[in-house]
């Protein structure tokens, strides 16, 4: 079943922090999973991410609040099947849209966390997005494109609005960004950055130009969104 894309014309998020029960609760296991993580892929750093504890959607607004935790936790949270069913992983990701209309993704390099899975540029938000007390998801997104790609804001034009999609315990917050340069330029310039990068977070990138090249590694709400994209 697909998910549902949701359009949100505005994001009110503000950092509201408060002790997690779940990361409370089974710190013993969190950090033996943790470690175990870690011997298979030593570059692993537990840093600090937000997690939604509260949200609702009215008249295109998405409005809620973000807590602070480690990255073990948040990862122990996801490999278990997200056992918090109050919480939501709301993050966002940069659909990069080339003038020629296609999109491109990137495939996540070997040493990261999902390695070999295709996303958009995205990152689970963290402190440096916390802006006066608000979460900044439109910084998060470009910063992640930044990183990930070595496009800036001079790069790219975001369109207004997001799409989210309501994806279970994941709350995927799609912002498209136009570049100026067809698919094909795009992709070499982004594959010029990355092999001039000592540890790179991507390995390649994707063209996606329709259905036919959606591709397993792919979240599947990533097929959602483009699917709802196309069809509009």
């Amino acid at each position: 079943m697909a998910f549902p894309v949701v359009r949100i014309d505005r994001a009110e998020l503000r950092f509201a922090p408060r002790p997690w029960p779940f990361a409370q609760a089974r710190r013993a296991d969190i950090d033996a999973h943790f470690a175990t993580l870690r011997r298979d892929k030593p570059d692993l750093w537990n840093g600090r991410v937000l997690l939604l504890h509260e949200f609702a959607i009215a008249d295109a607004v998405l409005r809620g609040a973000y807590l602070e935790t480690d990255f073990a936790s948040f990862i122990a949270w996801r490999d278990w099947g997200w056992p918090d069913a109050a919480m939501r992983n709301c993050f966002g990701q940069a659909a990069l849209r080339a003038a020629d209309d296609a999109y491109l993704l990137g495939v996540m390099a070997g040493h990261t966390m999902n390695a070999g899975r295709i996303y958009f540029p995205s990152g689970t938000p963290d402190p440096t997005d916390i802006v006066g007390g608000a979460v900044d998801l439109d910084g998060s997104v470009q910063r992640e494109l930044t990183e990930e790609t070595g496009l800036t804001a001079a790069d790219v034009a975001p369109e207004a609005g997001w799409h989210a999609v309501l994806a279970g315990s994941r709350l995927a917050m799609l912002k498209v960004v136009r570049s100026p340069l067809p698919a094909a330029a795009l992709r070499a310039r982004i594959l010029a950055h990355l092999a001039a990068e000592p540890q790179a977070e991507l390995a390649d990138i994707r063209i996606v130009r329709g259905p036919a090249d959606l591709d397993p590694m792919m979240p599947e709400f990533i097929g959602d969104f483009l699917t709802h994209v196309w069809n509009c």
